[in-house]
């Protein structure tokens, strides 16, 4: 593990930040380059060089991948805790995600595009979860920089999602789709060049303390896992968010019950799996962006956004985050032990999100009224709210499961913490099926009650957690 006191890197953090925050730019470049055009390629004609595919058909494979990708950070974070070790995870999780992208670049295959999308999967399983768990070891678990590190590594997610969609969505819309596909897997490309080049600055962090045992055996246990899990959601239908809810109580009563030696221990992952519930509740709002927002900015909102592709729009979100993460990471270390909790952290951006929908809700409502596309300032304004938002929850997320999780099994509750971000995009993809079925006021308006209702219900429910959490903040 990397001394508590290395500050040689960005702005007195660990030198190792910098090698991951380039890694992970670089795959959020890929992931948010793809993801800008994947449901309108879905739902293009043939003719212009798509699937054909109706709103409903697309959006709900828009949501089984998506929430996929987040899913398979679970065997991903066992892998890298009982297997590989961190930093070899992370690597082969760049390869394939760079192969995923490229074999999506094969234009008119339909059985390619969709091998592209298993091969993403199972990268960003390998990868996502992986590289915030060898941030975390970057610091000490007292370290009061680690929440400000967080929202600087969190900035480097966000600006590759800023950048991608000006050049894979351009590439995609105006040029042609499996130009946008490539563009990603050459983002990916360089990142796993940087992530090898600049390792020595991770010390000694991420790997395997000691060889692992029985490795054919867990090997054979992780494949049949993965191929279970696949069949599963492919053919669990309507049923699947009940399915992952229910295995993500199951993970949480063995964690409770197994994966814990002593109290303290129970109580922490008590409070991680509170928690749980209210983070999947965000992302399942919050990651209509690339669903029915994307459908929402294409179809009903003004397209001459500085005269662009409408994929364009989602990288305003990005932008504002950039824009305003060293804003928060100044400030958590700015108030210290004065600063909100992390329960009220994520009592704000349910808050902020609940807002946003509202917004969007009234914009639609504009929109129905009077048959003219809205200004493209409502989605700014959406976007803005998202934003504040995601710096309230997702970067305090990433690090209190790094303060209150075991060191021992730190991989695997990671991988477990991002079934929230899977639930969600299940979930996202389903409302946005009902995109042409439902009037847009009330598909958004309900979006903004249920975001509403957990909002109060976490208000109720921050100070016997802060409980839980025995003294981490």
């Amino acid at each position: 593990m990397i001394a508590e006191l290395d500050r040689g890197g960005i702005a007195g953090h660990p030198r190792g930040l910098t090698t991951l925050f380039l890694t992970e730019y670089w795959e959020r470049f890929s992931y948010y380059g793809m993801r800008a055009i994947l449901l309108l390629f879905m739902v293009a004609s043939p003719a212009a060089g798509g699937l054909g595919l109706d709103t409903q058909t697309a959006a709900g494979i828009y949501g089984l991948y998506t929430g996929s990708v987040y899913l398979a950070t679970i065997p991903g974070g066992f892998i890298a805790d009982r297997l590989l070790g961190l930093r070899r995870a992370i690597l082969v999780g760049g390869i394939l995600i760079a192969l995923g992208h490229y074999t999506l670049a094969f234009h008119g295959v339909r059985m390619l595009f969709f091998a592209g999308l298993v091969l993403i999967v199972l990268g960003t399983g390998l990868l996502k979860a992986n590289v915030s768990s060898l941030l975390g070891q970057l610091y000490a678990p007292d370290d009061e920089r680690r929440d400000a590190g967080f929202s600087i590594f969190y900035m480097g997610i966000n600006l590759g999602a800023f950048v991608s969609p000006f050049i894979c969505g351009y590439l995609g819309q105006r040029i042609g789709w499996h130009w946008g596909f490539g563009a990603a897997g050459l983002g990916m490309t360089l990142g796993l060049l940087q992530y090898v080049a600049m390792g020595k600055r991770l010390g000694t962090a991420g790997f395997l303390r000691e060889p692992p045992k029985d490795a054919g055996r867990l090997w054979l246990l992780v494949g049949a896992s993965v191929a279970l899990l696949g069949t599963v959601l492919i053919l669990s239908g309507q049923y699947r968010d009940y399915l992952i809810a229910g295995s993500a109580v199951v993970l949480f009563a063995w964690l409770l019950l197994k994966g814990a030696q002593d109290a303290i221990e129970r109580k922490r992952i008590a409070a991680i799996a509170l928690l749980f519930v209210f983070a999947t509740l965000f992302w399942a709002g919050f990651e209509q962006a690339g669903s029915s927002l994307t459908l929402f900015a294409d179809r009903i909102t003004e397209n001459q956004f500085f005269g662009q592709p409408s994929s364009w729009f989602q990288s305003v979100e990005p932008f504002f985050v950039i824009t305003l993460a060293p804003v928060f990471a100044w400030l958590w270390i700015r108030l210290g032990s004065r600063q909100p909790s992390s329960p009220a952290k994520f009592a704000i951006a349910l808050l902020l999100l609940s807002s946003s929908f509202f917004l969007v809700a009234f914009a639609a409502r504009i929109f129905e009224q009077q048959q003219v596309q809205v200004s493209p300032w409502w989605l700014v304004g959406v976007y803005l709210l998202h934003a504040l938002g995601e710096l309230s929850l997702s970067p305090v997320g990433l690090s209190m499961v790094t303060k209150l999780s075991p060191a021992r099994i730190q991989g695997f509750i990671m991988g477990t913490w991002f079934l929230t971000n899977a639930l969600g995009n299940f979930t996202a993809g389903s409302v946005a099926g009902f995109f042409d079925r439902l009037p847009l006021p009330q598909l958004f308006g309900a979006v903004g009650l249920v975001s509403l209702a957990a909002t109060l219900l976490l208000a109720v429910l921050v100070k016997p957690i802060r409980g839980l959490m025995s003294g981490v903040r």
